[in-house]
């Protein structure tokens, strides 16, 4: 029986229908991986895909031997094929196209939602499930194991909760949790790359369910670290727990920065500047932005029934990144380590909840 199967864009960032071949690919007989919808994703992948001319289908390779990586870390690939998500779950607008298009349009208003007791119900129910998921996740951390194993397993807790994996294909990332190792801020993408003794590795997990987002992250310790890592570790996490500390009604976003580096340069690290917490509810990432560096211009003031996340990247040297060609992985610029603890909050008349505690 022929294969009727119409293929997909082979682009990092792209899975419309693909009409196209690579010719080198043609006359190697190399199929998978060699099919784009046009020209220009063609010429946008040509640095990741034309490895693929130099290696056997299914060997590991590193798609980016050019580049200048700062530290030890590598890319692995191939990656696993997109996981699927049972039809009967419910998913953000995204899901399908890439792109978040009402949060796209919810930007444009800057406005802070805040949310009823319905709507917090809501973020509640989806909370716990991001804690367990999250929990269920870390568990399987161990030397060895791949963290595109890890991101197998959270997928597939996610979708037994009846949820969806907020990362899978937002802006069309490629897969269902975010393992960030050693150097990497946040956002990486899990690949065949075991963990190894001494290594630490976030994992952020983000469900969808009922309508509603939860978010968190938190990093560990895998096997023997050393006394440099696990203080950073520690530092990192005391950092997020001040910051909650200070919740309440009234504060301005912007306060937390100072609290947060305070802390941290106390203990001799650096915060991250590039990326900041964020409001969340029926949207992954609404306003507010929330910033975790001291003299920041964040704008709001907390109000009870706003939702968001404080989740400070802690970095051992340089707090600068770079980012490689997948557009994602954000590293430091010194190739130093880095980690980072998150929590999805409630403001409340008194203070805080913790929903993802």
């Amino acid at each position: 029986m022929v294969d009727t199967t119409e293929p997909t864009c082979s682009a990092v960032s792209c899975d419309r229908p693909a009409h196209l071949r690579c010719p080198t690919c043609v006359k190697q007989d190399i199929v998978e991986g060699s099919s784009f919808c046009s020209q220009d994703c063609f010429k946008k992948s040509w640095g990741v895909h034309k490895a693929a001319h130099k290696k056997h289908q299914g060997t590991q390779y590193d798609p980016y031997t050019t580049f200048p990586y700062t530290g030890k870390l590598r890319a692995v690939y191939p990656l696993s094929p997109r996981r699927a998500v049972p039809d009967h779950i419910p998913r953000p607008d995204y899901a399908e196209g890439g792109i978040p298009t009402s949060e796209i349009a919810n930007r444009r208003s800057n406005q802070i939602k805040v949310l009823n007791a319905e709507e917090i119900e809501g973020m509640r129910k989806v909370c716990k499930i991001t804690r367990e998921v999250l929990d269920i996740a870390a568990a399987a951390v161990r030397p060895g194991i791949t963290t595109d194993e890890i991101d197998r397993i959270a997928h597939e807790a996610t979708i037994e909760r009846g949820a969806y994996p907020s990362p899978l294909n937002y802006y069309y990332f490629p897969k269902s949790c975010c393992t960030s190792v050693n150097e990497v801020i946040c956002h990486g993408i899990p690949d065949q790359r075991p963990l190894e003794d001494g290594d630490i590795i976030n994992i952020d997990i983000s469900c969808y369910y009922g309508g509603f987002h939860g978010d968190m992250n938190e990093t560990y310790c895998v096997g023997n670290v050393s006394e440099t890592a696990r203080k950073l570790v520690d530092c990192t996490r005391e950092c997020l727990d001040k910051a909650i500390a200070a919740v309440k009604p009234g504060m301005r976003y912007r306060d937390f920065g100072k609290i947060i580096q305070d802390h941290a340069h106390n203990n001799g690290f650096s915060v991250v500047r590039a990326f900041v917490g964020h409001g969340i509810n029926q949207l992954f990432h609404p306003p507010p932005d929330v910033p975790h560096y001291a003299n920041n211009k964040a704008v709001g003031i907390l109000k009870p029934g706003h939702c968001f996340t404080i989740e400070p990247m802690i970095c051992e040297g340089d707090h600068r990144e770079v980012v490689w060609p997948d557009a994602w992985t954000a590293t430091t610029k010194d190739g130093k380590l880095s980690a980072q603890f998150e929590h999805t909050l409630l403001v409340t008349e008194e203070g805080v909840e913790i929903l993802t505690k």
